[in-house]
């Protein structure tokens, strides 16, 4: 090479982006056995596991909401998804003297006063904020997260929550596939880009399908109740999905955490089903009583 010919620039690596699939892949089997160990032999294991990952996504929350200046009262929270979620499974599989609804609003309320008067012992400044922090969190984890043991305090409890997971993932798999077939038209490109109005219509379509062979499988009940299930679940699970993803566009997250390699935070695993699941439980006990 003569010296008036520039020197060729080494090509240096690329370095990829994006996740782990292995990684994902493993974690998410790792999960959908400890969920089916749980539903299939083991009903206290999957609502011990419920409440730690609830516990999980609260502290998730939490400190997304500390990117905007809120300060929850996250221990007391923790404290009373904790009590809730597995007090209320007790006072069923014990009979320990309340019912389990009532416990759970007990707990729910009495989470909010404990916030309340944590916050007063503090200094006065940011009182309305760090409240309004402590009161989005409560009702969008213990709130929603307590239904899950008070569906498993219904007959045939724990075969109601394989159908209204099954709605979920269905729902799920349905949007990713058809939205990323067909998808045009956004739904909601300032919140989710990814997300379509084809892509909505697969997971309706597909959780009514799912919903209608699991009531009549897993509940013995009319398939046109899994129908009505599906199509009510289903919108439900989107909604959830919105709003976490709203929630890290305005603080400016990717993901909740990384506790969960390959798959982001328990939140971001969670945001579905802690809206689903309330609307689950509404539509079962109308339709099979509780």
């Amino acid at each position: 090479m003569s010296p008036q010919e520039p020197a060729q620039a080494i090509p240096t690596p690329t370095p990829k982006v994006g996740r782990d699939l292995p990684m994902a892949i493993g974690v998410g089997l790792g999960l959908l056995a400890a969920l089916a160990v749980g539903l299939l032999w083991a009903p206290w294991f999957f609502v011990l596991i419920s409440a730690a990952s609830l516990s999980m996504a609260v502290i998730e929350i939490h400190r997304a909401l500390l990117r905007k200046g809120m300060h929850a009262q996250v221990k007391t929270i923790v404290a009373g998804t904790l009590v809730s979620v597995l007090g209320a499974y007790a006072m069923f599989r014990w009979n320990l003297g309340l019912p389990p609804t009532t416990f759970a609003v007990i707990c729910v309320c009495g989470t909010v006063v404990a916030c309340l008067v944590a916050r007063l012992l503090l200094a006065r400044e940011g009182f309305i904020r760090d409240i309004a922090a402590s009161a989005l969190i409560i009702a969008y984890i213990p709130l929603m997260g307590v239904f899950i043991p008070l569906m498993m305090a219904e007959p045939g409890g724990t075969r109601r929550i394989i159908a209204v997971v099954a709605c979920v993932v269905a729902s799920d798999t349905g949007a990713y596939a058809v939205g990323s077939l067909l998808g045009k038209h956004k739904m909601a490109p300032h919140i989710s880009p990814s997300k379509t109005w084809e892509g909505f219509a697969g997971s309706m379509i597909t959780a009514a399908i799912i919903g209608a062979v699991a009531t009549v499988w897993c509940l013995g009940a009319s398939w046109v109740l899994g129908l009505v299930l599906g199509l009510c679940v289903a919108p439900a699970a989107t909604l959830g999905d919105l709003v976490e993803s709203l929630i890290k566009r305005d603080v400016g997250l990717k993901d909740m955490s990384n506790f969960l390699p390959g798959h982001g935070g328990f939140m971001d695993r969670l945001d579905s089903m802690l809206v689903a699941i309330p609307v689950g439980w509404l539509v079962l006990r109308l339709s099979l009583g509780g």
